[in-house]
């Protein structure tokens, strides 16, 4: 089974639960978020607002689901830019409940799918906080590897923090290719 699929408009109950049940768990990784974020209509207006990105082309959002088909996350492609730069970045998140199960790690993998045979794209970039250290993981069993810091990259939890700097490359460009 494919452990990702693209966001639908379908998603926004069962993403808002979700949201509302892991409020407290993401909060150290994710902006500050006001309360309208975690109703349906707010989701509404998040789920709307990344379609169409996705069909503006920036942007791949997908829901990260088990075995059942039941959605255990969200993962996304941002910020794709076509041209010489080819590239992009993800993000994700997956239900406190759910972490450990190997879902983030198969979601990632998917995405990269997605990004490098899909879209053609050349390669994809990750941040994360420095005491993310599961995350960090995750993109290592995925082939990325740390290429630096970023110095008060991301306004996450409230504040301006640093960030590790991910990528992996498309193993189908060869150098100069």
């Amino acid at each position: 089974m494919i452990p990702t699929r693209l966001l639908a408009r379908e998603d926004v109950p069962e993403l808002t639960e979700l949201l509302r049940l892991n409020r407290e768990f993401l909060a150290p990784w994710e902006p500050v978020r006001e309360d309208d974020y975690f109703t349906e209509a707010g989701q509404l207006a998040v789920v709307e607002e990344a379609l169409g990105r996705y069909d503006g082309g920036s942007s791949v959002p997908h829901v990260i689901v088990d075995e059942a088909g039941r959605m255990v996350g969200r993962i996304t492609l941002n910020g794709i830019v076509r041209g010489p730069f080819l590239s992009c970045s993800v993000g994700y998140w997956v239900n406190e409940a759910d972490n450990g199960r190997g879902f983030a790690t198969g979601a990632v993998a998917d995405i990269k799918r997605v990004a490098f045979k899909t879209l053609g794209l050349h390669r994809i970039q990750a941040e994360t906080v420095f005491s993310n250290v599961r995350s960090r993981r995750v993109l290592q069993r995925n082939g990325f590897v740390r290429i630096g810091m970023a110095p008060e990259y991301l306004h996450i939890a409230g504040r301006w923090q640093d960030h590790e700097l991910y990528q992996v490359v498309n193993p189908e460009f060869s150098h100069g290719s």
